[in-house]
């Protein structure tokens, strides 16, 4: 009894000590409300697949020898071919009126339609362009620069007949720094630029500021300049600056060819099991990829305020993420997920995204290439993705740490080796709607390459609908993307021309 009692006493003590070093060691399990980290708890709990019957169809799906050549096919030529020359032959101006900044914020993508923005203000006022400043990204936390992104040299000179651009300020002036502006009210600093400001508004409000002190400063900038009542040559010159002057840096643009190559070619990476492994399911499709942009980050998961199956532990952790980002403030809080879901407002999730390729056709033979940051969720998330496509890889799978240690840390420049191998796959298709899914979709169209664009409000409706059996859903998504896999849409009043290419940037005929 007394050695019963000694035993249990001591478990007793190891069990509070425990206790109380537990908050030492593990700190994020008991982060206040008031932090945006999520509880570790949310990453423990491996979230179960919420179609397990459709899943555990897919995974015995047969797909036909024709569904697959079809699949694969490119595009065939719907009547429109790159055209960014304009019928105005573009000179320079004999005087520039000063030079003009551009402070821009968000991510890579939104950084580029801004970019191609900021040379359109400098062409309207007859201005000389400072190579844009790309503000540290609050998400990523990534100081990337301009240089460290894009081929400067190569931008300069693309663009040589059309804007004087300068890597630097003047010595009599720079003093025009980010940390000038940010420490009081400056006179050379614009920062009322609605969004899709017209030629007019730069005109009556940045020319005078650039002839009364030879500078002005634009912060902040993104979309900061209209889509529509542009004369077509400034329209065209957009679009030169997006198809043709934005060019990665050298050895991102080499990365890149070497994840291609080893997508289209598995016998190009080392590993004889691997080799072998590839080899026995590699059969149609072969040298073929799908890239796929799994936009499911936690920024994007706690705005859409959507429900991802994790539990209480990870409705708390993107409840807290939510209040300390943005206040709770996000519009789609106040909708059931059962609403957001039918209007086609929830990301998908890597589950529902691979059960919607396997929907359309793609087996398990497929290289899948995985163009994401971080998932939420990490692994675990990605696994159900990972049953149905086997051969799916990333950064990571495809390159050794010597190869990636350029970009090592670095988001903007991870997201530019995803563009550019994106822009090289046979097929692309995003998760959701965002920046990156946006200028892919405008960039692909400009090249008439196949861009799978998911029906957002049709899934959603099908995931919601528990007794729809395999054979249905199939159908239904089959038939649901008849004419989202890269079709010519014109671009509407106020739609973006980096999303709508044509008519804007292309030519009929």
């Amino acid at each position: 009894m007394s050695v019963y009692y000694s035993s249990s006493h001591r478990s007793g003590t190891m069990a509070g000590v425990f206790l109380l070093l537990l908050p030492i060691f593990f700190p994020s399990l008991f982060t206040p409300l008031s932090y945006a980290s999520p509880s570790i708890f949310s990453e423990w709990n491996a979230p179960k697949p919420r179609h397990s019957r459709l899943l555990k169809s897919a995974l015995q799906r047969q797909t036909s020898s024709e569904e697959q050549s079809d699949l694969w096919m490119p595009l065939a030529y719907q009547g429109w071919k790159p055209c960014t020359e304009s019928v105005i032959a573009s000179t320079l101006p004999e005087k520039s009126e000063g030079y003009i900044q551009v402070f821009l914020d968000g991510g890579l993508n939104q950084q580029r339609m801004a970019i191609c923005d900021a040379v359109v203000v400098a062409k309207i006022l007859n201005a000389t362009l400072v190579i844009p400043y790309l503000e540290v990204n609050p998400v990523w936390q990534d100081s990337s620069t301009f240089e460290d992104i894009f081929d400067v040299d190569y931008f300069i000179n693309v663009l040589k007949d059309d804007i004087a651009i300068v890597k630097e300020l003047p010595d009599e002036l720079s003093w025009s720094t980010r940390e000038y502006y940010a420490t009081g009210i400056r006179p050379t600093r614009i920062k009322t630029a609605s969004v899709h400001a017209s030629t007019n508004w730069y005109l009556d409000n940045v020319l005078p500021v650039l002839q009364s002190y030879g500078i002005a400063a634009i912060a902040p900038f993104s979309h900061r300049m209209t889509f529509d009542n542009l004369p077509k040559y400034l329209q065209h010159l957009r679009c030169k600056v997006n198809f043709q002057a934005l060019a990665f840096v050298p050895h991102i643009r080499h990365l890149g060819d070497v994840l291609v190559n080893r997508l289209r070619d598995p016998s190009t990476k080392d590993g004889s099991n691997y080799i072998r492994e590839v080899s026995e399911k590699y059969k149609l499709g072969a040298g073929k990829f799908v890239a796929l942009h799994l936009r499911f980050d936690k920024d994007m998961a706690a705005h859409s305020a959507c429900d991802f199956g994790g539990g209480k532990a990870e409705k708390l952790a993107l409840a807290k993420y939510r209040q300390v980002i943005w206040q709770g403030r996000v519009l789609n809080s106040q909708f059931t997920d059962e609403e957001l879901r039918s209007q086609g407002r929830c990301p998908l999730t890597p589950e529902e995204i691979g059960l919607l390729l396997a929907a359309l056709g793609f087996d398990n033979s497929t290289r899948l290439y995985l163009a994401s940051h971080k998932v939420y969720g990490g692994e675990a998330r990605i696994s159900t993705l990972r049953s149905l496509f086997p051969l799916m890889e990333d950064k990571k799978s495809l390159a050794s740490s010597d190869e990636r240690a350029l970009i090592k840390g670095k988001a903007s420049l991870l997201a530019a080796v995803d563009y550019y191998v994106s822009m090289h796959s046979d097929i692309f298709i995003s998760a959701s709607p965002g920046n990156m899914h946006n200028a892919m979709v405008g960039h692909r169209t400009y090249y008439n390459l196949k861009t799978i664009r998911p029906n957002m409000a049709l899934l959603g409706q099908l995931f919601l609908n528990k007794t729809l059996s395999w054979p249905e859903f199939k159908e239904a998504v089959v038939e649901g993307h008849k004419n989202r896999q890269g079709q010519i849409r014109l671009r509407k009043p106020n739609r973006s021309l980096y999303t709508y290419p044509a008519p804007d940037c292309m030519c009929q005929g």
